[in-house]
């Protein structure tokens, strides 16, 4: 699989953006997809942000694996930043971001109550890489009562700030992405959950992925789902696929299964799952511990 080059104008002007506008908040919200916490955040985030406090938020906790999850918040904690887990769909979703936003600036609040100020509404930035629900967080968060309090000094035109509540503030900032993937296999987490477009790579690699990884990690669901005897899990994937073509009435046209396959991970009829594994990570710092 080729590296995939994608970083259009945009995003360089996102970022730029993001960069200019960091001095007006108190703040940094990052929203991960649960399926993906770590494949889904912006390995350039920490040079852009630098020390500004930051909140990691996992959204989509409602097509995750829950355990997994847990463990990235654990981990994410282990970092030193504070991560919550929600489903931006949720009514809850306000309050429980405004509670999380005031504890990553306990600090700065009591330095601030102890100077006389008191509720200071807490402005922040949701920032995050396309396709992991920063749209629906942020109809979420404004509701119905979406109050535009204008451009203000120093804010590039065209970003708008979104009173929540009287607790918290939120600048508008377009989605940010990587100048490449370095990593094939975050390349192909982002395709087959949907994260990236369907052509930037081949479906056949896509579904092979997937199915090992859910012949690995979610045997089970797998194997319910397709109907598939102890004996034919132990098949490849490859001969897999060749097996469920036929076994679906689509003869040779394997572009069929591959739809099939994807859409059926895409709507969580595999059940609910979670790519990115804090246990991998581990794996990975033996090993260069080991070189």
């Amino acid at each position: 699989m080729v590296v995939i080059q994608w970083f259009p104008g945009h995003m360089s002007k996102a970022r730029r953006q993001v960069q200019e506008n960091l001095k007006h908040v108190d703040l940094v919200m990052e929203l991960v997809d649960a399926r993906l916490p770590l494949s889904s955040r912006n390995p350039m985030l920490d040079k852009i942000i630098g020390t500004k406090p930051r909140l990691v938020i996992i959204n989509k906790k409602d097509l995750g694996d829950d355990l997994e999850i847990q463990k990235w918040v654990h981990y994410f904690e282990a970092q030193g930043i504070l991560a919550v887990k929600i489903n931006a769909k949720e009514q809850q979703t306000v309050k429980k971001l405004t509670k999380a936003a005031k504890e990553v600036l306990a600090d700065k609040l009591k330095r601030a109550s102890e100077r006389g100020i008191q509720n200071k509404a807490i402005r922040t930035m949701i920032i995050g890489i396309p396709n992991v629900g920063k749209s629906t967080l942020m109809n979420r968060l404004a509701g119905k009562k979406i109050a535009i309090t204008g451009n203000k000094p120093g804010v590039t035109k065209g970003q708008q700030w979104l009173k929540t509540n009287e607790e918290l503030e939120i600048l508008d900032t377009p989605g940010i992405l990587w100048p490449k993937f370095e990593d094939q296999t975050v390349g192909l987490k982002l395709a087959l959950t949907g994260a990236i477009k369907d052509d930037l790579i081949p479906k056949d690699e896509i579904t092979i992925f997937g199915l090992d990884f859910f012949k690995s990690n979610y045997p089970t669901e797998l194997q319910n789902r397709f109907k598939l005897t102890d004996e034919q899990m132990n098949l490849s994937a490859v001969d897999l696929i060749v097996l469920l073509t036929q076994k679906y009435g689509f003869r040779d046209d394997y572009d069929r299964f591959y739809d099939m396959f994807i859409k059926d991970v895409r709507d969580s009829k595999l059940g609910t799952y979670t790519l990115d594994r804090v246990s991998d990570l581990n794996k990975e710092d033996a090993q260069d511990d080991n070189d």
